[in-house]
């Protein structure tokens, strides 16, 4: 490891001992001394250790006594109950509600806690600049020519060596590109189901898999789902041979941000293969984590091919450039097939784009840095919650990726809280809108991609103000 990076290495280590909860609340820190010559790391090194603890508000310093763990905020807060929505399959989606939200997405005069997307200053945008000058450059015809149906193969080949951090095996040539990772989840559909299946998938869960999935004719069965450890799999045994596929967002899910255990992800692989049952998994967080290490995913243990695993790099690098891709296992002929029909290539010119940056070695540390802002990012948000939000606030507690799920009293009606908020140039996700069924109707999504700034601290402070004093509803 380049020792410029090595405070880092050392700061994940300590922060992965104080979230396990080794080091407790009031533990002493080792001195900037003692962690040099443990490390044999220089002062400077040393110190830029606990400044980063410090940042993530892990650890807080006390004069002539030095570090000490410090209370994590989000321990201060509970964690919202698994969910239960109704084991009938649904279609009522909440269109009007979903339609407001979403009209709000690029509007520069709000602020955005409703967009699930990392801001720009999160993003590498003058390497992206020169990745995509230099494609037009190097590509055929400037990058006008149609590549082959399956997609750029430089960047098939990157993705296939990078499945080597979750434990997976691919060849460049198991992977197929598509037009974002909506896109990839929409062929993934199309390639397993036909109208009138049953679809099983997490409550909560993304909108836009619930409305593609209606667009489809498909009926949706969600599923109790856990906000730590994600989908229940006493539940998905329950209902297994009422349905006829399953979507997952095993690592890192929106809005509550859970992470199946390994043990989980393996159990339900096998659960799936026995029945026949397809099961799409969208990786399109796991990138994002904020432990030591990158999570594994559901096709890690796929020894029957039966998992369509779909991302992007919509969340971690360019969400214009619509580049996503899926390994579909042995849907594989299917998926060309559909790709050749409705779109019968990707876009050129960005596929390259990002093809170069990853061959450049320049996305891991992008990386890197990204998934330390949006962890401290998530500390803040929890810290101002406590400050300014009613005491029996719940928030979920993400161990990675680009969302916190909140979840006020049923008092409170964040349909109404939404109206009000945008009143005060304030975008949020109201609950309703992940779901196809009448729930969560209290709780509230809200990005972790919007950097703190005394800005937004402050519109958090003003939502605290709408939620006790503006925003009662009748109770449910």
């Amino acid at each position: 490891m380049k020792r410029d990076f090595l405070y880092i290495d050392i700061s994940n280590k300590l922060a992965a001992l104080i979230r396990d909860k080794v080091l407790q609340p009031g533990d002493r820190l080792p001195s900037v001394r003692m962690l040099c010559q443990e490390h044999g790391i220089g002062m400077n090194t040393a110190k830029r250790v606990f400044l980063e603890l410090e940042a993530q508000s892990l650890i807080e310093s006390k004069p002539q006594a030095g570090y000490f763990v410090s209370q994590l905020p989000y321990q201060r807060l509970p964690l919202p109950a698994t969910s239960s929505p109704s084991a009938v399959g649904s279609l009522a989606a909440p269109v009007e509600l979903f339609s407001r939200v979403y009209a709000t997405r690029g509007r520069k005069n709000l602020t955005l806690f409703s967009m699930g997307v990392p801001s720009s200053s999160l993003l590498p945008l003058a390497m992206l600049n020169k990745a995509i000058v230099q494609a037009t450059r190097d590509l055929p015809g400037g990058g006008t020519e149609y590549e082959p149906t399956q997609g750029n193969e430089s960047l098939r080949r990157m993705i296939a060596l990078r499945a080597i951090n979750w434990g997976g095996k691919l060849r460049e040539s198991d992977v197929i590109t598509t037009a974002g990772g909506m896109n990839a989840l929409a062929f993934s559909l199309m390639a397993v189901t036909k109208p009138g299946d049953t679809l099983a998938i997490e409550s909560p869960c993304y909108p836009g898999s619930l409305q593609l999935a209606i667009s489809l004719g498909l009926k949706v069965l969600e599923l109790p789902t856990h906000p730590s450890t994600g989908v229940e799999i006493e539940a998905l045994k329950k209902v297994i041979r009422k349905i006829d596929c399953c979507l997952l967002v095993p690592n890192f899910n929106t809005p509550l941000g859970s992470c199946m255990p390994d043990a989980h992800k393996q159990e339900v692989v096998n659960l799936l293969a026995q029945q026949d049952i397809p099961l799409i998994e969208d990786d399109i967080y796991g990138d994002l984590y904020f432990g030591a290490q990158r999570p594994k995913c559901c096709k890690t243990y796929d020894a029957a091919d039966n998992v369509l695993l779909c991302s992007s790099f919509s969340k971690t690098l360019a969400p214009g450039y619509r580049v996503g891709w899926v390994a579909p296992g042995r849907y594989k002929d299917r998926l060309l097939t559909l790709k050749y029909a409705h779109a019968i290539s990707s876009s050129t010119i960005t596929q390259a784009a990002v093809a170069s940056f990853l061959q450049s070695g320049r996305y891991d540390l992008h990386l890197r840095k990204m998934r330390t802002t949006l962890q401290q990012n998530y500390l803040q948000y929890v810290q101002a919650i406590g400050d300014y939000f009613p005491a029996d606030t719940k928030v979920s507690r993400p161990q990675g990726g680009l969302a916190m799920w909140v979840e006020f009293n049923r008092q409170v009606d964040t349909g109404g809280l939404f109206d009000a908020a945008l009143k005060q140039k304030i975008s949020i996700s109201p609950g309703r809108i992940f779901t196809l069924q009448d729930q969560f109707n209290h709780c509230m999504r809200l990005s972790l991609g919007l950097v703190i700034t005394p800005e937004v601290r402050q519109k958090l402070k003003v939502l605290g103000r709408l939620v006790k004093n503006e925003i009662p509803g009748p109770a449910r």
